[in-house]
């Protein structure tokens, strides 16, 4: 049986997502051709901003290389532009001739930038911003080109001004509005985006009318209606988009503001499709990636003869990344007498959230400076939820008490990626099911994070959630792709230029991404502390989700409950509080862990504070990368092979050394003889007791790889041997990468080098000092923010007794 004939026009986003979603479905029944006018393969138009702004490369923009359409028998046409649609004889004419038969054709044309129809716009110089060869047009004239202007305050102008800025041009942006982007942002955000543009160079004529584009054969400048004379070399217009419809319009198919469809995308012609940028959906538009991606998923259905209810138009949302300008705008921005408008404006840090609510519903969202609640108002839009739990406006809060919303809390159908619709749960159902460890993979596979990228973060809280520190140990240590900065670069440039917060180490040292990411997040706050133990203010937000709940997250999205319990000893007292608060809860686990705890497991995110309250007990770190507990044996006190005091010994250390950051966690073991029942020999740093003292070793690792550690040397008292760690300790802290184990960071330092650092008696001393005043300031820290005070007097109350 002889497949059928699917002939494409227009190879973009939009069009090529819609044949991927119809080889997912049946990749056995369409013989498909693809026909693109521009000379590359598919390619995400979203990121020429990032080539704009010398954050990607051409190639890096690539979604489906020549190869895949190889891989999938499709016969892709390149450079070569459709003019004349046949519907009667059912092909297509292109402008080199060929001639291209189908049964069924999809319409994925797209939309071209508008150009302004004023005098001069057919000038050398003008352009617009659309594909990839505007892009290297505006990086060739940058060369050699001083003053640009882009006409258009919207999403497409600023991003295109601030690479132009980055290009090395002086550039001014004209629009015609009383602010930037008024379509998705109201007076008070788009003032507060000016502001910090303008602190990066960009100028700005607003109120403005753009009357003709002067100069003979080149742009030197535009005139405004009121007679003013702008000087430029280079005009950049990013005034809008307009529908390609050109050639449908030929062939006689229905024209409205773009080829009219149907809910399944058919046209005016059986056996015609469109699908896009050039398709208008009742009476609608849309120029967002997220709607056409629904939109290519219905016409999959249909077309392989699934069943779905049609598309049924799509509720849209913006975000912006513009070198630290991070904003989001969802739904209806603008107040009536049922819409009304609930804002908060945090002046210190330039944090502005507003939501536009009708009967307790939200409706629209605008954020600035903060985005990261965008994903969780939209998902509230989409699925309607009420208002009625929330409280609407809170403000000076301790930290604790009002936590952001983590994946944790989401349900399975949230979305976490808005472009390409996809969800919490097919996320994590992909990390669990095939294994995936890192952002990169997650991506391959289920297509999150493709498009603008700006998901990217909460995919990494998932990787974290789903597989806890195996996503860290699975990502290459370092820093990130945000900056090329080494991490002995950075710590380097923290202490030259004093830089005492995250936010400045990322702007003064110029990483590409302002905001950050989920790995050099936590990083930079790790180097912060180590570099400045007293005066650095631990950024709370920058911590993984088990560090600040002081819980570890489980497998269905409750929490497991770690009570310090030192060298693994408990008494009478400790074991009833655990009773009684396992039953009070009803945690379903009580379990001794395998690092000689007590845990309770089971736990909902909203019982932590009062189980803590209720507990009297301090956290254990057992979810940080700090000092973890020290395992011990009974030791010489009961045990007849034993030959040093091993208990007390295990105490000592963890009392010594207990919540001091680390580059990742710091596991130790202290075995009475050399049978090592506590596996000394695995741990980053273990102690094996013998006749004349203890065998100390190093950079061990029980993980997933294995590996045995190196024997550093024997000292003969309990002093030498906290003195020894607490150096060790030190040097790993100082020298360490963020989510660096003790064994590749050993491998990477080398023994030897180690070695003689380390049993240096000047050196040890002054490694031990340090340490010891980072242990000074963690004192004077509180150290469980998520509990109350009452219950940190409680705690102390006991440790008193």
């Amino acid at each position: 049986m002889s497949k059928t004939r699917l002939l494409m026009i227009g190879n973009g986003m939009a069009g090529v997502r819609t044949i991927e979603e119809i080889l997912e479905r049946d990749p056995d029944k369409f013989e498909i051709t693809i026909i693109g006018k521009e000379p590359y393969p598919n390619y995400n138009r979203i990121m020429l901003s990032n080539i704009l702004q010398n954050k990607m490369t051409v190639d890096e923009t690539i979604m489906n290389p020549y190869e895949w359409y190889e891989e999938n028998g499709i016969q892709l046409i390149t450079g070569d532009k459709v003019v004349t649609i046949n519907r009667d004889a059912q092909n297509v004419e292109t402008e080199s001739g060929r001639v291209v038969e189908y049964d069924q054709m999809i319409i994925a044309t797209g939309s071209d930038s508008f150009i302004l129809p004023i005098d001069g716009s057919r000038l050398d110089g003008v352009v617009g911003f659309r594909t990839i060869d505007d892009t290297e047009k505006m990086i060739e004239t940058a060369k050699t080109k001083e003053k640009a202007i882009v006409i258009g305050g919207g999403l497409l102008g600023l991003e295109c001004a601030r690479g132009l800025v980055d290009q090395g041009m002086d550039v001014t942006i004209v629009h015609l509005a009383e602010w930037l982007m008024e379509v998705q942002l109201d007076r008070k955000a788009g003032g507060l985006l000016k502001a910090d543009l303008e602190k990066q160079g960009i100028k700005f004529e607003l109120q403005a009318n753009t009357q003709e584009i002067l100069g003979e054969d080149h742009v030197e400048g535009i005139r405004l209606s009121d007679g003013r004379v702008l000087d430029a070399d280079m005009v950049v217009m990013a005034v809008g988009i307009r529908p390609v419809t050109k050639e449908a319009r030929a062939a006689g198919l229905e024209i409205g503001r773009g080829i009219v469809v149907d809910d399944f995308m058919k046209t005016s012609d059986p056996n015609i499709y469109a699908v896009g940028e050039c398709a208008e959906h009742r009476s609608k538009v849309y120029g967002l990636v997220a709607p056409l991606y629904d939109q290519g998923k219905v016409l999959a259905d249909h077309i392989t003869g699934r069943p779905t209810d049609g598309y049924q138009g799509s509720t849209t949302f913006t975000s912006l990344k513009v070198s630290g300008c991070d904003l989001f705008s969802a739904g209806r921005i603008t107040e009536n007498e049922n819409v009304r408008g609930i804002e908060t404006f945090n002046g210190v840090d330039n944090i502005y959230k507003k939501i536009f609510v009708q009967d307790k519903k939200i409706v629209g969202a605008v954020l600035y400076g903060d985005t990261e609640e965008g994903n969780r108002f939209y998902n509230m839009m989409k699925k309607g939820d009420t208002t009625d739990e929330y409280t609407l406006v809170s403000i000076l809060h301790k930290a604790g008490e009002v936590d952001a919303i983590s994946v944790a809390d989401m349900d399975d159908d949230e979305t976490i990626c808005g472009c390409n619709g996809i969800s919490k749960g097919v996320i994590v159902k992909a990390i669990k099911e095939q294994g995936l460890t890192s952002v990169a993979d997650v991506t391959r596979v289920t297509k999150a994070g493709n498009s603008c990228g700006k998901c990217k973060g909460q995919i990494g809280e998932l990787l974290e959630y789903a597989l806890g520190d195996d996503f860290v140990e699975s990502a290459p240590t370092g820093i990130c792709a945000c900056t090329d900065l080494s991490r002995d670069q950075i710590v380097t440039q923290i202490r030259a230029k004093g830089l005492k917060t995250s936010k400045e180490v990322r702007h003064v040292l110029d990483f590409k991404d302002k905001g950050g990411c989920p790995k050099c997040r936590p990083a930079i706050n790790y180097y912060l502390n180590m570099v400045y133990p007293h005066d650095h203010e631990d950024e709370r937000s920058s911590r993984f989700a088990n560090e600040r709940y002081h819980a570890n997250i489980q497998n269905d999205g409750t929490f497991s409950v770690i009570p310090q319990m030192r060298g693994g000893v408990t008494d009478a007292d400790q074991l009833i509080r655990l009773g009684e608060v396992a039953k009070k809860y009803d945690v379903p686990l009580v379990k001794v862990t395998g690092s000689q705890r007590i845990g309770l497991y089971g736990v909902k995110k909203e019982e932590l504070p009062k189980v803590w309250d209720d507990l009297g007990m301090r956290s254990a770190s057992a979810y940080a990368k700090k000092t973890r507990s020290v395992k011990s044996c009974v030791g010489k006190e009961f045990c007849r092979f034993g030959t040093q005091y091993t208990t007390k010994l295990g105490i000592r250390l963890e009392k010594t050394f207990e919540y001091i950051d680390t580059p990742h966690k710091f596991k130790m073991g202290v075995s009475g003889c050399p049978r090592s029942c506590v596996e000394s020999g695995v741990k980053d740093f273990g102690i094996i007791g013998v006749e004349n003292g203890f065998q100390i070793y190093i950079g061990g690792n029980g993980g997933t790889d294995v590996v045995k550690a190196e024997f550093l040397a024997t000292v003969p008292t309990e002093d030498d041997v906290v003195k020894l760690c607490g150096a060790y300790m030190q040097y790993y802290r100082e020298t360490g990468i963020y989510a660096e184990r003790t064994a590749p960071w050993l491998k990477r330092m080398g023994f030897d080098q180690v070695k003689s650092v380390v049993l240096d008696p000047e050196k040890q001393e002054a490694l031990y000092a340090r340490i010891m005043d980072a242990k000074a300031a963690v004192a004077e820290e509180p150290w469980n923010d998520i509990v109350s005070d009452a219950h940190k007097r409680k705690i102390f109350e006991v440790e008193k007794v």
